[in-house]
């Protein structure tokens, strides 16, 4: 199957490398030499991964990538920099990088990330359970759209937006563990220690709305995160 991915690079001898070889291989790759014109490039077209510079002209590649994860972009996104420092590889990953590689680079070594990459990207899509508007949890049905959590006498208790999406996200995986990081990274943009204590009493706040049901637990599991419980 053909991949189609987005080259955000403004070197012109390294940009047209990447790009022949990547084609060779049988991918289409769009180019862009600066980042306002990838963020352009990603608000109207799809990719199936994006492989960021991170010096480059009018917008950065760290600030690209915060950017668009917070818009909700989850492509992934591999940077390719001659930054080698820990606190820009923390800086990168924090920004939403699936992976980073440091200049010079061997092309066999890019294309081999990213096809880890999307070989992961394609495992987790198989496993996540589908997004809906209704999620029955026992005695009540959360109405994801209209933030709601509406008991089964037709009471119902209006929820924040990060409420509806924490509850969402453990309804999503009913009866399964789900990994505390992950959650952070994806209700928050955020798996950082602040986050954390944030999402414990957002975690508070739901079990209280849930508790005259006695049917339904958010447990602790040591280690990982979280399982929302309906017996």
């Amino acid at each position: 199957m053909r991949r189609k991915i987005l080259l955000v690079e403004d070197d012109l001898n390294l940009s047209f490398i990447v790009k022949d070889n990547l084609e060779e291989r049988g991918d289409f790759v769009k180019l862009c030499r600066d980042g306002q014109s990838a963020d352009e490039t990603i608000k109207s077209e799809a990719f199936d991964i994006l492989l960021l510079d991170v010096m480059l002209p009018k917008k950065d590649g760290f600030t690209l990538a915060e950017e668009i994860r917070k818009r909700g972009v989850d492509t992934p996104i591999i940077f390719m920099t001659a930054r080698e420092m820990l606190e820009d590889k923390a800086r990168g990953f924090k920004a939403g990088a699936d992976d980073y590689i440091t200049k010079p680079f061997d092309l066999e070594e890019l294309f081999m990330r990213i096809d880890a990459v999307l070989n992961r990207k394609s495992v987790q899509s198989k496993n996540t359970p589908p997004l809906s508007n209704e999620y029955q949890i026992g005695d009540f049905t959360l109405v994801a759209p209209e933030l709601k959590l509406v008991y089964k006498d037709g009471e119902s208790n209006s929820l924040t937006k990060k409420e509806a999406a924490l509850l969402e996200y453990l309804a999503r995986y009913v009866n399964q563990p789900v990994k505390r990081e992950e959650v952070l990274k994806a209700i928050w943009n955020d798996d950082s220690y602040f986050a954390g204590r944030s999402m414990d009493v957002y975690i508070t706040k739901l079990r209280k709305y849930l508790k005259s049901d006695t049917k339904i637990e958010i447990q602790n599991v040591h280690g990982v995160g979280f399982k929302l419980v309906v017996l």
